[in-house]
């Protein structure tokens, strides 16, 4: 596999040296061999289009471009590409649209706005030509360096795009257009923290900048820092009120912080606009989901699946429900877009997941198991995650926290018991432990909160050292620093809460930090909720996730990741004695009252019978649990993945003795 990219990569760089010493039939000779070998190779397709275009073979070149859009939609260039080409046949509309496709999907190309300057001027729309040239001067004043790493994002070289910019942040210090990019870049790859940074940099340097801005936003909402969100988009829309991009933010944001009748308005409003929005669509099925408003739900996630054709998060959005049922035409329709060729990777990874659930769900688990295998291989290779990072995390905190570490700082902390934390692994019950807990008077859920893992990465520190501060860092902390991030949790987490006396995070993940929470909390109660290995592993495994929990696309890293969990929660079990409540799943499914008397007595609550009738209890439910939840217990599906048995060995193999015999 190596070698072959290899020779690839030199079969690129000579087509590319070919084309700039004008030897254009060697250009043209190096990228068919290349495509002999790799048929459907981007550059490869590209750069024969360029070469076929250079020697005035024009419908050659048109043809290449065809072959390359089925293949790679998203790759700016061969709209620049095909530009040139109805520029030469003198077809001025369709240059003029190809060149704008470009542009929309690559702001940094300056042939496509040099091009469409000229075709507008010649069309007599002098406001479009002039915004062309206003882009043209503008890349012209920006270092080579910052248009070709931006292109180079836009293309998708993410690895080079960040190389180039970070080069040329470290021999000529700040830029505004460099650091943004780089923000950018650090948004694209889920690393959050650098993109905040540099952002609110740029803000520093240019207040005015209302892109960078909306950049800023953009990272705050997905760190879910809603508070500070809400500050910035009230800047963006006093100054451009009737900014969709920024509307669509306010309605996202709405929904995020509970808002959801305020968020539909705010949709409904943009899809008068822009009825035939996909996106829109999908994001009004999504609040109404939180709403339990099902039926609408999925009359929103089918609209947006008409609006685009193979729209893979539309059809997983209707298998995410848990209780849709697909059709045998949508089943047909949703086989035909994942194996079509010009199919995007976000939209086919969606639709095998989409697919697994809709054939687990009519007893076809061969295909079932076969789609979900394809959705989570592809999946992986989207996320970076790394193992060694999360064990190496567990074993420093069993090295810090300690019986004797915990006795020395008896006391510390805030006095309030107001929250209660349920932590485990996603797929584990959570959501259904919370919804009981939620139907008390006294309790109100609020979502898998952020607030506590972000206090990990303040203390976590910044900088090159390879050896992380925390858990260590707890070790120099007094008690008064612990009481202060506890009043900040309370603080920022009112946000979320309505007035009852006590709340519930579920941020699924804490089970890692369970010793920060007891320094800060020592009377909170902390729940684990846990669920048999085989079925709370595979469960794992045939969901996609929104955001994070990139350890659940492969058996290996889902079984080191069970067994991680396992051996720290039978730590603090030891150095924290009878500090965390365990509720195993199935127990709770088939011993459902004495095991809700168990969970209200551990938490200091009186019996309410309405803990009983969960299911009727309307609130707002985030989790991909929310339809479940609205129905009574049902013990049906707890060996749901025995149905995959044949298929499942190597995920038994990687728990080891965690697997039932």
């Amino acid at each position: 596999m190596s070698t072959d990219i290899q020779s690839g990569d030199s079969a690129v760089s000579r087509a590319r040296h070919c084309l700039e010493r004008g030897e254009f039939a060697q250009a043209e000779h190096a990228a068919r061999t290349l495509l002999a070998d790799q048929p459907h190779e981007r550059d490869g397709l590209y750069l024969l289009a360029v070469a076929e275009r250079l020697q005035g073979q024009l419908e050659a070149a048109l043809e290449t471009l065809d072959s390359l859009e089925v293949h790679h939609p998203q790759y700016p260039r061969l709209y620049q590409e095909r530009g040139h080409c109805h520029v030469l046949k003198r077809q001025a509309a369709a240059a003029i649209d190809a060149f704008e496709r470009a542009v929309h999907l690559n702001p940094a190309l300056p042939a496509s706005w040099r091009a469409l300057a000229s075709l507008y001027r010649m069309c007599g729309r002098s406001a479009d030509a002039a915004n062309a040239a206003a882009h043209v001067a503008k890349l012209a004043a920006l270092p080579a360096d910052i248009v070709a790493a931006r292109s180079m994002f836009a293309d998708g070289e993410i690895e080079a795009a960040e190389q180039r910019v970070r080069q040329y942040l470290r021999m000529h210090g700040d830029h505004i257009e460099g650091m943004r990019l780089l923000a950018q870049i650090g948004l694209k790859l889920d690393v959050l923290d650098d993109a905040e940074v540099l952002l609110e940099s740029v803000l520093a340097l240019e207040p005015g900048y209302a892109a960078a801005r909306f950049d800023y936003l953009q990272v705050l909402m997905q760190r879910h820092k809603h508070r500070l969100a809400r500050e910035q988009l009230a800047i963006l829309l006093k100054e451009e009120p009737d900014n969709r991009a920024y509307r669509t933010a306010q309605a996202t944001l709405s929904t995020e912080l509970g808002e959801c009748e305020q968020a539909l308005r705010l949709y409904g409003a943009l899809l008068q606009e822009m009825p035939e929005h996909p996106e829109l669509h999908l994001s009004v099925g999504h609040t109404l989901k939180t709403l339990g408003r099902q039926g609408e739900a999925i009359e929103a996630y089918r609209r947006a699946a008409t609006c685009r054709s193979g729209y893979g998060d539309a059809y997983w959005s209707l298998a995410n429900l848990k209780t849709y049922r697909f059709s045998a035409a949508e089943i047909a329709e949703m086989r035909r877009a994942e194996a079509a060729a010009g199919v995007s990777v976000v939209d086919r990874f969606h639709l095998c997941f989409a697919l697994g659930k809709a054939l687990e769900d009519r007893g076809e688990y061969a295909d079932s198991f076969a789609c979900y295998a394809r959705g989570n291989a592809l999946k992986r290779r989207e996320v970076r995650y790394r193992p060694e990072f999360i064990e190496g995390n567990t074993q420093r905190q069993i090295e810090v926290c300690t019986r004797e570490f915990f006795a020395e700082r008896l006391g510390w902390g805030s006095p309030s018991e107001a929250p209660i934390f349920i932590v485990g692994l996603p797929r584990a019950g959570s959501t259904l432990i919370e919804q009981i807990l939620a139907s008390h008077s006294q309790v109100e859920g609020t979502m898998e909160l952020s607030d506590l893992p972000r206090l990990v990465q303040q203390l976590q520190g910044r900088g090159a050292d390879p050896e992380p501060r925390y858990p260590a860092v707890m070790r120099e902390l007094i008690g008064g620093d612990f009481r202060r991030f506890a009043e900040q949790y309370l603080q920022d987490t009112s946000l979320y809460r309505h007035g009852a006396p006590r709340f519930i995070d579920k941020m699924p993940n804490n089970f890692r930090h369970l010793g920060l929470i007891h320094l800060m909390f020592p009377k909170a109660r902390i729940i684990d909720a846990r669920r048999e290995p085989m079925a709370c592993c595979f469960s794992n495994f045939k969901q996609l996730f929104a955001s994070g929990q990139p350890f659940t696309y492969s058996f290996e890293d889902i079984a080191r990741y069970y067994r991680t969990y396992v051996e720290l929660m039978t730590h603090w079990d030891a150095v924290l004695p009878g500090r965390v409540l365990r509720v195993q799943h199935e127990t709770l499914a088939r011993d459902f009252e004495a095991q809700v008397r168990r969970l209200l007595e551990f938490c200091g609550l009186p019996f309410e019978s309405s803990c009983l009738e969960f299911y009727k209890t309307a609130r707002r439910v985030h989790t991909a649990s929310s339809e479940q939840v609205r129905r009574p217990i049902d013990t049906r599906g707890l060996d749901q993945w025995r149905h995959f048995a044949p298929w499942l060995g190597p995920l038994a193999a990687a728990l080891g003795d965690l697997a039932p015999r």
